[in-house]
């Protein structure tokens, strides 16, 4: 067994939660305690196991000692199961998959459907092609239909709406769900919108009481009307699901979905210089801080990635980044599906400003640094070695690609 200390950020998470269901499930028991008359008491359950012939045994070794006990979500966090046999009604969830996998848009409109859909309805997600996802469970996804086809693949959104009518008529969901973004999900519910009939509720954020409120006028107005059909939601509708666990059982269509005539044309994705794209609408950022001692090799790292470039504060008060580049609170706020950190310490405006990635990754030769705690993936190095071996790692893994397709 690897001697590697792996964190659980959710377990974690709900500790620090006193509000969470399971948050006393994973709180360590003290082995002893000063009563109010300052005399020391001690649990004699406190400290032991129960060993496989059910006896009681002490660990003398120290592991359990206070709070030095190590749990973990698997063996200790089970979230009850949320099943629906038959379901009164569904609510139909059409998420973006960038990448192929939820992104957070997509889990808080999975969190707006279940609470949609109660006790009584089902969440059906309906998915184009392959996805590499393998936590529709604790999204909130209880029916899974995925629709396969070279034709829904790229961009093809009137094949995609063809689909979704053969589900509406299958299934007939109470309401549509669709992220209102421009990853493919607001063109796509107003094309569905149209082709249904349905005038749609656009950049939804508040559901309550058979109401729903969306902005209006450059965000600076909102218009509240009775809840429709179809649903365009805006990042944050809702919160999502954290609480249970589903069962994603499989549904198929009964008939084949009619194909569209072929009006688009996919000519494939087009190719974008990083460093000419926002920060705040980078997908994958490569941010150096005081730690990089070679900026040259950081520039090479990002080209080589195909990464967009950002910095910590110091290394643009030392004039090693332009101040556009510059992440946190006092710089720009990211919302990156993967933050690669390298060399940067993680100061409190700079945690502020990733706290929406997805992913962070840091690299850093201080292990108790507060990036390194924060961060999903930790590795602890030079950076300047670590730089070079992923270069030669991207480079070889493309050249390999480039052998196998001639």
């Amino acid at each position: 067994m690897s001697d590697i200390i792996r964190r659980d950020p959710r377990a974690e998470w709900i500790a620090r939660n006193r509000l969470h269901p399971l948050h006393a499930a994973l709180q360590p028991q003290q082995p002893q305690w000063m009563g109010p008359h300052g005399v020391i008491r001690k649990n004699p359950h406190g400290v032991g196991f129960i060993g496989p012939n059910g006896v009681k045994r002490i660990d003398r070794s120290g592991g359990q000692q206070g709070g030095n006990v190590r749990r973990t979500a698997a063996a200790e966090v089970k979230l009850p199961l949320h099943q629906v046999a038959a379901p009164a009604f569904y609510i139909g969830v059409v998420p973006d998959m960038v990448g192929g996998r939820l992104s957070s848009h997509d889990r808080d409109l999975l969190g707006l459907a279940h609470r949609l859909a109660g006790s009584d309805g089902a969440v059906l997600a309906v998915i184009f092609g392959e996805h590499k996802e393998s936590a529709f469970d604790t999204a909130g996804v209880d029916r899974l239909l995925q629709i396969d086809g070279g034709e829904f693949e790229g961009y093809a959104p009137e094949q995609r709406v063809q689909g979704l009518r053969a589900v509406n008529g299958q299934f007939n969901p109470r309401h549509w769900l669709l992220p209102d973004s421009r990853s493919g999900g607001g063109e796509l519910g107003r094309r569905l919108g149209a082709s249904l009939g349905e005038r749609p509720a656009t950049r939804v954020w508040q559901i309550k009481d058979g109401q729903c409120t969306g902005r209006a006028g450059a965000g600076q107005q909102d218009i509240t009307q009775a809840l429709p059909k179809l649903i365009l939601a805006a990042a944050e509708c809702a919160e999502p699901v954290d609480e249970t666990r589903h069962e994603v059982l499989p549904v198929s269509l009964d008939a084949s979905v009619a194909r569209s005539l072929p009006r688009i044309e996919d000519l494939g994705a087009v190719a974008v210089d990083p460093a000419a794209i926002p920060m705040a609408e980078a997908e994958f950022i490569l941010s150096g801080g005081n730690g990089i001692s070679d900026w040259a090799l950081f520039h090479e790292a990002a080209q080589a990635l195909g990464a967009t470039e950002g910095a910590s504060r110091v290394a643009v008060d030392n004039g090693h980044m332009a101040r556009n580049r510059q992440v946190g609170a006092t710089g720009t706020w990211v919302t990156a599906r993967v933050y690669l950190a390298v060399g940067i310490s993680g100061a409190i405006q700079h945690l502020q400003g990733i706290g929406a990635c997805e992913k962070v990754i840091a690299i850093n030769m201080d292990p108790g640094c507060d990036m390194i705690k924060r961060a999903d993936l930790s590795i602890v190095g030079d950076s300047t070695a670590l730089l070079k071996a992923l270069i030669e790692a991207v480079q070889a893994y493309r050249n390999g690609a480039k052998r196998e397709a001639a």
